[in-house]
């Protein structure tokens, strides 16, 4: 069995001279990665595919993937990125730029801070739902509490 662990994922692997290192010798099988990060293993080759990880996955001596701790920390984080909204284009993108090293943190605050931006408007839209959705609440509890049910929607669409 394997437990999950919270760890603090940066930009920059552990040996910046081998992307997607790790101080960690342990490896994981495509399926254990989707266990620990909720990932269907269907969804773990096509970010593979997609180009999404820091370089090419390694291989065991019989051809299966085998990730890092690393690789599976960034999954993490790809997956609340896009879970978020992030495009996969724009997943790729930060990817490449962390690959590429330094000298392009501008251009990945930029992409962080336009997602961060089109969260925190997602947050407030969906926040203006739930508070017309919670009025609707009150009314029906209101009405089914006074025995008067019956009478909603026979005024207008109050609930």
């Amino acid at each position: 069995m394997l437990v999950m662990t919270t760890t603090r994922v940066t930009d920059t692997p552990a040996d910046p001279n081998i992307p997607g290192s790790s101080d960690s010798d342990a490896t994981f099988t495509i399926g254990e990665v989707s266990g620990l990060t909720g990932l269907t293993t269907h969804t773990v080759r096509f970010y593979e595919k997609e180009g999404l990880f820091f370089g090419p996955v390694r291989r065991d001596s019989a051809g299966r993937r085998v990730f890092t701790d690393f690789e599976l920390q960034w999954l993490r984080v790809c997956t609340k990125l896009r879970s978020s909204g992030m495009p996969l284009p724009e997943i790729r993108r930060y990817a490449e730029l962390v690959l590429a090293g330094s000298g392009n943190e501008t251009e990945r605050l930029a992409l962080l801070t336009g997602h961060e931006a089109r969260v925190q408007q997602q947050m407030a839209d969906l926040q203006e739902a739930l508070d017309v959705i919670h009025h609707k609440v009150e009314i029906y509890t209101r009405h089914l509490g006074e025995g008067t049910a019956d009478t909603l929607w026979t005024h207008g669409p109050e609930c």
